[in-house]
C-alpha cells in the first residue's frame, strides 16, 4: 500500500510540474507573439510615416504652379495633420482604435488622390522631374503600406488563433492577453467604381 501511494504521489508531482512548465512555456510564447504583433504594427506605422514625410515636398513642388487649386493643397495639408494626430497603442489594438486610424489614413489617401487628379490638368507640373520622382515614391509607399498591412493581419491572425485555442485560452485569460483587431477594407470597397466616358 505504501508503494502505491508513493507512485501516485510521484505521478501527481510530475503532472503538476509538467502543467507548470506548460503554463510557463505557453505564456512565454504568447508574450513573443504579442511582441511580434507590436513589431508588425510599428512597421505599418513606419510606412505610413514615410508617406506623411513625402507630402510636404509634394505640396511645395505643386505650390510652384501659381494657378494650382489652393483648396486641393489645403485639403492635403489638413488631412496629413489629422492623420498624424491619430496614434494607436499596439497593446490596445481594438476595432475602434483601428477604425479611427484607418479613417484618418483614408482621408489622407483620398486627399492625395484628388491632388493627383488635379495635377493631370497641368502639363508642366506632370513633366516636372521632382514631381514625377515624388509621385513614384508615393506609389511605391502605397504598395509598401499594402504589403505591411497584409503582414500585420497575418501576424495578428496567428496570435489571435493561438490565444483563443483551448487550453491556451486559459493562460491567455489569466495573463490578460486580448485579441488584436485587423485592418479591414474600407466601406464600399466591395463595389466596383463606375467609370463613365
Amino acid at each position: 500500500m505504501k508503494r502505491t501511494g508513493l507512485i501516485v504521489l510521484i505521478v501527481i508531482v510530475v503532472l503538476i510540474f509538467w502543467g507548470f512548465q506548460w503554463g510557463i512555456s505557453t505564456g512565454n510564447k504568447m508574450v513573443a507573439m504579442d511582441e511580434g504583433v507590436s513589431a508588425s504594427w510599428s512597421q505599418v506605422e513606419n510606412v505610413y510615416q514615410r508617406r506623411s514625410d513625402l507630402i510636404p515636398n509634394l505640396v511645395n513642388t505643386v505650390k510652384g504652379y501659381a494657378d494650382f487649386e489652393k483648396s486641393t493643397l489645403t485639403a492635403v495639408i489638413e488631412a496629413r495633420a489629422k492623420a498624424t494626430q491619430v496614434t494607436v497603442d499596439p497593446s490596445k489594438l481594438t476595432s475602434a482604435s483601428m477604425q479611427q486610424f484607418q479613417q484618418a489614413q483614408g482621408g489622407l489617401s483620398s486627399a492625395l488622390g484628388r491632388l493627383m487628379v488635379v495635377a493631370e490638368k497641368y502639363p508642366d507640373l506632370k513633366a516636372n522631374e521632382q514631381f514625377l520622382n515624388l509621385q513614384a515614391q508615393l506609389e511605391g509607399t502605397e504598395n509598401r503600406i499594402t504589403v505591411e498591412r497584409q503582414k500585420f493581419n497575418e501576424v495578428a491572425r496567428t496570435y489571435n488563433t493561438y490565444i483563443r485555442q483551448f487550453p491556451n485560452s486559459m493562460i491567455a485569460s489569466m495573463r490578460n492577453f486580448e485579441k488584436k483587431a485587423y485592418f479591414e477594407a474600407e466601406k464600399g470597397a466591395e463595389k466596383a467604381p463606375k467609370v463613365q466616358f
